[in-house]
């Protein structure tokens, strides 16, 4: 395998849990109405095999990706020094909660719907319909990249708001590494920006609404709780992985609501829709079977923090592989490039990750989404377990744009 900088490298054969998990794409769109599209009948699931527990594997647009040795990208020893980078900017002139305690779901639908949008992305060889929200007094809008993807480059972008007006935009910038884009109106309009949660104590049976545009269909509510917190998923898309550190939730979510707010009960986004799982074996997109996954705002903040002030948007990395498909405890380490930060901390081929600071590993991918939700230029510690004995390093983590 050689090492690379974009997560798990394609396998000769399927990961066996890229048959329990299925994508949430954009909803396809030719022209300004689109027919509401109808999933097929599940098919009858094979007993033997079941639903395989769902750690890592969820793909977005274009299916599935399998994947057995994965890269925690390459350290550039020639790059610049490297130090913590944090949110500067969105901060600065928060938007109060619209609501002032908890509401109902009705409450909160009333207080976020104008702030969240359909995005319709027409692009050179794909239509696409996905969801979006305002991010600011300044235009920016907050989608999946994703969503925008095939329009990024060479296509159109418009905006749909809640009262039917339509606004073209142009791509900011975009990070396929956590999968947000920023987008930007090219005309002033007057939009309400959406509150963004903090998320510290956010806990598992809150109650939470999602809002976007499912199949299509505009200004759609659903409600649920979280789920999970700090789940662990790995979508595959545009030739690179998007590692999450997601939030889970049972609120109905379907492709075309990527993109999205998940919201509190006080009308503050707590995370972007972005994934599904489905039951394997099934053909098409799929749909919900009360299984998805959002993208933390604090993660969306940070990665739209960054595009915003550089135009761009940076992940941390250590500077190995890893193998994603071993069957034991850990995330084993197959290779580890000269002169990154593992190599200087002294990470070694065969070495067996199994935690990072406080919090267990149990496969490569957990050790890479514990990576990627930290900041470039935290030191990190890592506990090890090489010749049957535990031991704990140190390692600064170095940054690469995507």
């Amino acid at each position: 395998m050689s090492d690379h900088e974009t997560g798990p490298d394609p396998a000769p054969g399927a990961d066996p849990r890229n048959e329990t998990t299925r994508p949430l794409p954009p909803y396809p769109h030719a022209g300004p109405w689109r027919p509401p599209y109808v999933p097929p009948p599940p098919a009858r699931p094979d007993a033997s095999r079941g639903l395989l527990p769902v750690v890592a594997v969820v793909s977005l647009v274009v299916g599935l990706v399998g994947g057995i040795v994965g890269a925690l990208a390459v350290a550039n020893r020639d790059g610049p020094e490297v130090v913590p980078s944090q949110p500067t900017i969105l901060r600065e002139d928060p938007v109060p909660a619209p609501l002032e305690e908890a509401g109902s779901v009705v409450e909160v639908a009333d207080a976020t719907l104008p702030s969240v949008v359909q995005i319709l992305s027409d692009g050179d060889s794909a239509q696409a319909s996905g969801s979006g929200f305002v991010l600011d007094r300044d235009r920016h809008i907050i989608t999946n990249n994703h969503v925008i993807a095939g329009a990024a480059d060479r296509g159109n972008i418009t905006v749909v708001f809640n009262d039917e007006r339509r606004v073209e935009a142009r791509v900011v910038g975009r990070s396929p590494a956590y999968d947000i884009a920023v987008l930007e109106l090219r005309r002033d309009v007057t939009a309400r920006p959406a509150a963004l949660a903090d998320i510290g104590g956010l806990r598992v049976g809150e109650t939470v609404v999602a809002i976007g545009a499912p199949l299509g269909l505009s200004s759609t509510v659903t409600s649920g709780i979280v789920s999970a917190l700090d789940r662990p998923v790995t979508v595959g898309g545009e030739g690179e992985n998007s590692y999450l550190n997601a939030i889970q939730t049972d609120a109905a979510i379907n492709p075309g609501n990527s993109g999205g707010p998940l919201v509190n009960m006080r009308g503050e986004v707590i995370g972007v829709n972005s994934a599904i799982a489905s039951l394997g074996g099934l053909g098409g997109p799929g749909g919900s079977i009360g299984v998805g996954f959002a993208i933390p705002v604090d993660q969306v903040l940070r990665t739209a923090d960054q595009i915003l002030r550089d135009g761009e948007a940076s992940f941390p990395i250590i500077g190995a592989g890893v193998d994603v498909g071993s069957p034991q405890r850990g995330a084993e380490i197959t290779s580890v490039t000269p002169g990154g930060p593992a190599e200087r901390a002294g990470l070694r081929n065969g070495d067996r990750v199994v935690r990072v600071g406080d919090d267990s590993i149990q496969d490569g991918i957990e050790l890479i989404v514990a990576i990627r939700s930290r900041v470039p230029g935290e030191q990190v510690q890592l506990t090890l377990v090489r010749d049957g004995e535990e031991q704990t390093i140190t390692v600064q983590l170095a940054a690469r744009v995507g």
